[in-house]
Parts: structure tokens; sequence; C-alpha cells
């Protein structure tokens, strides 16, 4: 029974053994690791940061009534071209009660006053005429009377003013027709005939009847992040790109950058605004969300690689250059302006090189 033992034990051995050399064999006939490499290539490096925003008219304002009433009438919609001083709407005065009760008071006043004036003036006349009095109390019973009348005039005016917005003596001017005070386009018109609206004062706002805005002068506006906003200045170009308007870039120009940010979303955000260049026929829609490609520096023409290449030794950028088949010889180099994706080389390399790339 001992032999038998013997015997496996001394099986085993030799197969372990036998395992080991297989194993040892075939790692030797492995082949050897083949390096990849890549060559430097001439191009643009572009180095930038992204403002997200939204295109917008440079000057859009909103139209509001000289007077409160009621919308009877609206001439424009949407999408109209208008002229400075084109129609936009009418509007028909309500006026307060307390208000025309005064004024036809003070419209009776007046014609009791002129009245008696006219009388008193008529007497003096023929007085004067007859050469009982002398001219001078002629004069003054006259000026009595124009005054009279002036003031006759001006109730009754006050009171046209009250009821209906407008004189006669007016004509075309009056206060009850909304004019376009800019020439643009119409952006909305968010009220209806029927509509009651306010003018502006010292406790309201006004109703807005109609937003007109020039669509020939467009703006950028956007928000740029505290880590950024130190890298741009005024004067710097920008590439818009907008969503809803597929492969087509758009040219601006950065005009504003704001003093002061504003906390979003725990970020401190500062606004900026850039001019956009619009080329002749186009045509952009008011509120459109773009993404602004600002660009912080740029190279022309370099020489670059890719910084998957790039190795480092004390801070120190290096790389493997390829001097024989396989065979690679570390190369110190100098770098430059890097896009995230492509570094500039100025000094080290040249575009004959052949740089290893390093195995992850």
């Amino acid at each position: 029974m001992k032999k038998f033992f013997k015997i496996v034990l001394g099986l085993l051995m030799v197969a372990v053994f036998a395992w080991v050399v297989f194993y040892l064999y075939n790692q030797s006939k492995k082949s050897p690791v083949v390096f990849q490499t890549e060559s430097p290539k001439v191009t643009d490096i572009v180095k930038k940061t992204v403002a997200t925003g939204s295109v917008v008219p440079r000057q859009e304002i909103e139209i509001k009534p000289q007077e409160s009433g009621i919308i009877t009438e609206i001439y424009v919609e949407p999408g109209d071209k208008l002229k400075k001083g084109d129609l936009i709407a009418k509007i028909q005065i309500i006026p307060e009660m307390v208000q025309v009760n005064n004024a036809e008071s003070q419209l009776e006043k007046a014609q009791i006053r002129f009245k008696n004036a006219e009388l008193e003036f008529n007497r003096k006349k023929e007085l004067y005429k007859s050469g009982v009095i002398a001219e001078s109390v002629y004069l003054e019973e006259q000026m009595a009377y124009d005054n009279a009348k002036v003031d006759l005039q001006a109730a009754d005016n006050n009171l046209q003013l009250i009821k209906e917005g407008v004189t006669k003596k007016m004509g075309a001017h009056t206060n009850t027709i909304i004019k376009a005070t800019i020439e643009g386009m119409v952006l909305d018109v968010p009220v209806e005939v029927g509509n009651s609206v306010i003018k502006s004062n010292t406790f309201n706002d006004g109703t807005t009847v109609a937003i007109l805005a020039d669509m020939g002068e467009m703006i950028f506006e956007g928000k740029v992040d505290e880590t950024e906003v130190g890298k741009i200045k005024e004067g710097m170009d920008l590439v818009l790109s907008i969503g809803a308007i597929e492969n087509e870039k758009f040219d601006a120009k950065l005009e504003y950058i704001s003093p002061k940010g504003v906390e979003e979303n725990g970020a401190i955000q500062f606004e900026i605004k850039a001019d956009v260049n619009l080329k002749e026929g186009q045509f952009i829609r008011a509120g459109y969300s773009a993404n602004a490609d600002i660009v912080l520096d740029k190279r022309d023409r370099v020489l670059a690689i890719n910084e998957k290449l790039l190795q480092f030794s004390n801070d120190t950028a290096f790389i493997e250059v390829e001097v024989a088949d396989q065979i690679f010889e570390k190369k110190f180099i100098e770098t430059g302006l890097s896009d995230g994706i492509q570094i500039e080389v100025k000094q080290g390399l040249t575009k004959d090189d052949k740089i290893k790339v390093p195995q992850s």
C-alpha cells in the first residue's frame, strides 16, 4: 500500500514539473509588444470657452397708451413691419364721472361769465361810440370780453378731452390713436379688441399694447462662469451656434462684460453681450437660444501633436521618438497653446518625427 502511494506521488510531481516547463516555454514564445506611433501635423489651434444664452434685438420697446380706455381697433399683428408713426391701435376713452361732472360745471360757469362779459362789452361799445366813456375804459372791457371768450373755449375743450380724448382744434393729433414710436417689426400684440388698457402713471407701468423691435440689429446675451470671466475681454471674437438654425455659424464681437456677478444654482455667473454680425438677407427670430464659442487664444498653422502622446517627468513634458525600428529615445520638448486635444510644439520636434503612443 505504501508503495502504491509513493508511485502516485511520484507521478504527480512529474506532471507538475512537466506543466511548469510547458508554461515557461509558451511564455518565451509570446510575440514582443509593438508600439504604435504618430507623426506631428501642421494645424490651427483655437482655445475657447463656451457661453450659453439667447439672441435678442438690441432695441426692443413696449408701446403703451397715453390715455386709459378700451381697445376699439387693432391695425397690426405680429410679424408686421412698421415705420415710425404707423397706426397700431385705437382706444375709446371711458371718462370718470367725477371729472366729467366737474368739467361740465366749469363749462356752464364759463358760459355765464361770457354772456355777462358780452353784454357789458356791447353796452360799453355803444357808449364809446357816443363819446360818453373814454377809450381806455372801452379797451379794458374788450379785454375782459376776450378773456371770457378764451375761458369758454378752454372749458369746452377740457370737456371734450375728458370725454373723447381729442378736441376739434387738435385735428389728427389725438391720444386715442396709438402709433409706432420706432421703425421695426411687431413681435407681439398682447391685447385684443375690447380689452381695457391703462396709461402709464406714478403707480402703474401701464398696459403694453404692442412690442416693437429692430430685427436688423441683434445681440447675443449670455452668461459666463466666474472661472472663465477673467480670461475674456471686450473686443474678442465669438462664433454663435443657434440650435434652431442648423449648419450655420454667426460671427459676433464681445462688447460688454458685467462688472457684477449673479448667483445661479450655486455658481456665480457674469452677463455678457455681443454684437451679432448679420449678413445681407439673414434673419434671426428674437429669443433663439444659442451657444457662443469665445476665442481666448489662437495659433494658425503651427506644429502640433495629440496631448495623449505627452509624458511627464518632474513637471517637464517629454515624448519618446523612434530612432530605429521599435527603438525609442526620450526627447524633451517645449509646448505652447492647447485646445484640450491638440497641443502646440514650439521646440524639440520636427514634422518627420515618429512619436511613441504610450500604452494605458
